[in-house]
């Protein structure tokens, strides 16, 4: 009775989330049980963090599907034997998602691990580190045309600000700087400022229109509308993706030209506002 009440006085733009079990097996093979209803039909997965909810999506995590099919009442059981906790206690969260594609996050639950979590060796911390600093510092290659000469170049673009989204894996959106060095033109140097929106899509990571401001600080300066789409993610933290960029010059004696490279985004060092 109390459920049903909370479902016909529940808003049509938000599932809430009932948990029935939510426990690991005292025994060999270790199984997660979940069950629960929600306050609507919807589709459902979970995602189980490895040491705890981070901001800024960096965490190790794992997902899964709970319903496929818009229901009410949903259960599934996931074995745990073979994946990698860093505490007793695991924190996972409920992604519902309705016929009208409105996507909604439950709160923080959380279950005891009955055995004693694989700690990951500080040796894989070492490793993402030094891969995340690289990654961060390196340049991307990338090729630009102009007047029918093609040119070899560097970029580097570094978000800084990033608007937060119901998604836990993206921000909405992006402000970033950017700086591009273009080998053997007459015009080699270019900062830029712009704006990314973000929309995540089934089968790739995202795709992403933009546009941004630019300037070489001497007889070029413009505006630059782009599109990328990020392809996959490595070690849950940085995204490569493919990005194509029109430049459209605002000066007489300036030049338009464009732009196809490869890059790799991440918010990890990024303010994040709501």
């Amino acid at each position: 009775m109390l459920l049903s009440s909370e479902k016909l006085f529940s808003q049509t733009d938000s599932i809430e989330v009932y948990l029935i079990d939510a426990y690991c097996t005292g025994e060999i093979p270790y199984i997660f049980k979940l069950s629960f209803y929600t306050s609507d039909v919807c589709k459902a997965k979970v995602i189980l963090y490895a040491g705890g909810v981070s901001a800024s999506g960096g965490e190790d995590k794992y997902e899964f599907g709970v319903s496929y099919e818009p229901s009410d009442l949903h259960k599934t059981d996931i074995a745990l034997s073979n994946l990698v906790f860093k505490d007793n206690i695991v924190n996972f969260v409920i992604i519902t998602e309705t016929d009208s594609g409105v996507i909604n996050k439950s709160e923080i639950f959380d279950f005891d691990l009955p055995f004693e979590p694989n700690i990951k060796n500080g040796s894989d911390w070492i490793t993402l580190c030094l891969f995340g600093s690289s990654i961060f510092l390196i340049p991307y290659p990338s090729y630009a045309a102009e007047s029918q000469q093609s040119y070899f170049s560097l970029t580097k673009e570094i978000p800084v600000i990033s608007f937060r989204s119901k998604s836990i894996n993206y921000p909405s959106g992006y402000l970033s700087f950017e700086y591009t060095y273009i080998f053997n033109a007459e015009d080699p140097g270019y900062l830029r400022a712009g704006y990314k929106r973000i929309f995540e899509i089934p089968g790739l990571e995202y795709i992403s229109p933009g546009i941004s401001l630019y300037s070489n600080f001497d007889t070029n300066h413009g505006i630059s509308p782009e599109f990328s789409i990020g392809l996959f993610t490595i070690k849950d933290t940085f995204t490569m993706y493919v990005r194509c960029r029109s430049n459209f010059t605002f000066h007489s004696s300036g030049s338009n030209f464009q732009e196809v490279y490869i890059g790799f985004y991440s918010g990890l060092f990024s303010l994040y506002l709501d």
